[in-house]
């Protein structure tokens, strides 16, 4: 039966929809689950529950084991995934996204990626007021002094980022670095203040893709007087839901 949709608005098939609550457990947990627990988990019955199954199961969206009686994701919904995943640009996902960023946040965001040389900003998004910091295209950040850096240095496997560090000159206070990656990583951001530039500060954060590897960096700059920095403040709130929402779509899923 067809949902009753107001003059304009695009029109459904209920039971879809319906039945849909049962795929969006199974993405949702990452596991196969028993019939009683994917029912509840769907907001349903499981004797409605039942059919639903047994179609996507003709269909392969889902499967049944025999052993343990519980279902899971099946291999036309893995082959959907892997298509979905091929065909999405994390660049122009995340191009759309910066520049909304710009607007909430009052400063500059950009996207940075891994390079041949490192760190690479490579996209920008300058937002509305008279007063923010311009970064460039193509400019390499450093991996120690650079909230982008930080992040990518933390992240990607030492073996890829000792070389370039190695590189950069060293100074007092790059005698904790490590101490530094690990917050990185513990906080789910990298932030530094008046660190490179005085009066500057930046906040970064990850967007991973679906192996877990680290795809590019969500990166705000601007006057240290203006950018709250802090883990919890509005602008790493910003990132770090933008950056969780892209890393989603990407097919990334936290450790539980």
């Amino acid at each position: 039966m067809a949902n009753e949709a107001p003059s304009g608005a695009q029109r459904g098939i209920q039971s879809i929809e319906v039945g849909g609550a049962l795929l969006r457990a199974l993405a949702h947990h990452g596991r196969a689950l028993p019939l009683k627990e994917l029912a509840a988990e769907a907001g349903m019955a499981p004797a409605k529950a039942h059919p639903y199954l047994v179609s996507f199961g003709k269909l392969g969206l889902i499967e049944q084991d025999p052993a343990s009686g519980r279902y899971g994701l099946g291999p036309l919904a893995m082959q959907l995934g892997l298509i979905s995943l091929q065909q999405l640009d994390p660049l122009a996902l995340a191009g759309a996204e910066i520049e909304r960023l710009a607007a909430e946040t009052g400063h500059t965001v950009a996207i940075a990626v891994w390079g041949s040389r490192g760190a690479t900003i490579v996209r920008v998004a300058r937002p509305a007021s008279a007063v923010y910091v311009s970064m460039r295209h193509g400019t390499v950040m450093s991996l120690r002094h650079t909230a982008s850096g930080l992040l990518f240095a933390a992240h990607l496997p030492r073996a890829r980022v000792r070389p370039l560090l190695r590189a950069e000159p060293a100074d007092a206070g790059d005698a904790d670095l490590e101490a530094q990656l690990a917050q990185v990583r513990a906080e789910g951001l990298a932030r530094v203040q008046d660190r490179l530039l005085p009066g500057i500060s930046a906040v970064a954060a990850p967007v991973f893709d679906g192996s877990g590897a680290l795809a590019l960096a969500l990166t705000a700059i601007g006057p240290s007087a203006t950018l709250d920095s802090a883990p919890d403040g509005q602008t790493a709130r910003a990132l770090r839901s933008a950056a969780a929402a892209l890393s989603a779509r990407l097919g990334w899923r936290p450790a539980a």
